[in-house]
């Protein structure tokens, strides 16, 4: 009996640790029933790593998430746990019974399937069945709000649109976001607002508290009357929602949700300027304005010159309507005004000054009058016209002929007759004798710097196609070429970046500088003219592919935003790896 139970107890143990070392590979649903409006989260289980998985095609839905990738490791008395997770978010593409097919995975040499997964798509539902799952914590937890400043402006009026991204203290959201639709103001003049880095503030969204960060600011002029409607910024996140699970550390675990989020149209009613009242020399000024007439002198002479100025200064559509035209009595010889525009553009709209300076030359001497010049505009204070005069100018001409003495000199000199001498010597400038003399030399044919210069050309001959050869076939490698200068743009821009590998804020701060200076050496923009509409149409007109600026963009975007966010030695790497590519990209086929 004693031995029987010997071998009882060791079949115990084989079986026990058959069973603990079995590979457990498998699909996990989040719902087996859901609305052709909700997404399904579907997860490839595995409790031993593996290689080469290969998921299901997921023919009956779309794929707008995934794959991600996450591990767990966990000790409980004494035994250590491993799971590994694949997890895809589908959308149905139609109502109906589904069948996931099979997912494949190598572990240790052999082969595991999951077991298919049918699921029942069906009508449209406005909340999902049951508990809300994380993508449904994501949409409630991750706002876009556009905040309009006036919906209801007049025409020319400055308004505001500022894009908020709330985000609850109970989510989170990773770096690699980007915008999949950029909004446009049709029948709007914009300008937006440079904003430097994206600050995480503290506010509050519907009651709650929330962290937001301002995406953008952009000042709008109506330039059309009636409801115009703002295009919505659309935005591609990946958030992060918590698992209710921790891990050995208790730190807890989050699952990433991908997510789009968008701020909704809006709709602007744009007011007509009343007609009552309107002067008729108003060219469309709206705003606050100061408006004068100087000259640089009032006295000097004839065919001197001098400046005179007609220019507006202070608050409103500064860059969107003509300045009144300057009047001279035509004695006085006026060229073409060169225009300058000195304006600043904040969250308040434009400010600052507008001018044409105009050359004026008088030709005789005299008094001349520049006549008053009028300047109205209409003033939102008030909601009426207003009309400023200059005053008249007076241009003393002290000395020069007067016009009465011109024409008399031009008469005199029409009927006045000379008596004019003939020459007898007309010719005497011509010289008819020479001193050259006669010199005798060596016959040039027989020298020996003839005979030098004549066979020189063909010992060159053989030296000049080598040359060409090797040019032509290094001039025949234009992928090659291309590709040896990106590497070396590549490496040379980045080289800064590389050394902070590691060290996050200088990590990111060099990236963004080196990503800055390739566009300023490749564009020749300044920094300060640097948004991402801009460079994405700079990008377009010098033929980059429309993925690769994106791709570009999406860079820039994550430097601003890792400032903020928990970032790994490895996620560094592969930031600096997209960047290197992308500027060789960019290089190959700009034009």
């Amino acid at each position: 009996m004693k031995f029987v139970k010997n071998i009882l107890a060791v079949v115990l143990i084989i079986v026990s640790s058959f069973a603990f070392a079995q590979v457990k590979f498998e699909a996990k649903v989040s719902k087996k029933k859901l609305g052709v409006n909700e997404r399904l989260r579907i997860d490839f289980e595995m409790n031993r790593d593996g290689d080469n998985f290969v998921p299901p095609s997921f023919d009956d839905f779309t794929v707008v998430g995934g794959p991600n990738t996450s591990l767990m490791n966990s000790y409980a008395n004494g035994k250590k746990t491993y799971q590994k997770t694949y997890s895809y978010f589908l959308a149905p593409k139609k109502k109906g019974s589904f069948t996931i097919k099979q997912a494949t995975i190598e572990i240790d040499g052999e082969i595991y399937k999951t077991f298919p997964v049918t699921v029942s798509v069906t009508d449209a539902v406005d909340r999902p069945n049951g508990p809300p799952d994380a993508s449904d914590i994501a949409s409630e937890k991750i706002h876009l709000v556009a905040e309009v400043s006036n919906s209801n402006p007049y025409l020319n009026e400055p308004t505001t649109v500022v894009y908020k991204l709330y985000v609850s203290p109970d989510v989170g959201i990773s770096s690699n976001w980007r915008e999949k639709q950029t909004p446009r103001y049709n029948d709007f003049w914009s300008q937006n607002i440079e904003i430097k880095g994206l600050n995480i503030q503290r506010g509050e969204y519907q009651g709650e508290d929330y962290r937001f960060v301002v995406l953008r600011k952009t000042v709008l002029y109506p330039q059309k009357t009636g409801n115009l409607k703002l295009e919505p910024l659309v935005l591609d996140i990946t958030v992060e929602v918590p698992t209710g699970r921790a891990n050995i550390f208790g730190q807890q675990i989050m699952t990433q949700v991908p997510k789009t989020v968008t701020a909704g149209s809006r709709t602007i009613k744009v007011k007509p300027l009343p007609e009552k009242g309107k002067p008729q020399d108003f060219k469309g000024a709206v705003g606050d304005f100061n408006f004068e007439v100087t000259t640089s002198k009032n006295q000097l002479n004839a065919t001197e010159s001098l400046q005179a100025k007609v220019e507006v200064t202070g608050k409103g559509n500064l860059k969107l309507f003509e300045l009144p035209k300057l009047t001279t009595p035509s004695s006085l010889e006026v060229y073409e005004p060169e225009h300058k525009e000195n304006v600043r553009t904040d969250l308040n709209g434009m400010k600052g000054s507008i001018s044409d300076t105009y050359t004026i030359v008088p030709q005789y001497r005299g008094k001349y009058p520049i006549p008053f010049i009028s300047f109205s505009y209409f003033d939102l204070k008030t909601e009426s016209y207003k009309r400023i005069t200059s005053d008249e100018i007076i241009i003393d001409v002290v000395e020069g002929p007067t016009a009465a003495e011109n024409r008399s000199d031009n008469t005199s000199i029409a009927n006045t007759k000379q008596t004019i001498k003939p020459n007898s010597n007309t010719f005497a400038f011509i010289k008819t004798s020479s001193n050259w003399s006669s010199i005798k030399e060596d016959d040039f044919f027989k020298s020996t710097g003839f005979w030098s210069m004549l066979l020189l050309p063909f010992l060159a001959i053989p030296l000049a196609i080598i040359i060409r050869k090797e040019k032509d076939r290094r001039d025949a490698d234009v992928v090659g070429s291309r590709i040896r200068k990106a590497d070396r743009l590549a490496k040379k821009y980045l080289s800064e970046a590389k050394k902070n590998l590691g060290q996050k804020e200088s990590f990111y701060e060099a990236l963004e500088r080196a990503l800055h200076n390739y566009l300023k050496a490749k564009l020749n923009i300044e920094t300060s003219d640097f948004n991402k509409e801009k460079i994405e149409t700079l990008l377009s007109q010098r033929h980059v592919d429309q993925n690769v600026s994106a791709e570009f963009i999406s860079i820039l975007e994550s430097c601003e935003l890792a400032r903020y966010t928990p970032i790994t030695d490895v996620t560094m790497q592969n930031d600096y790896d997209k960047a290197a590519k992308t500027i060789s990209l960019i290089d190959k086929q700009i034009r």
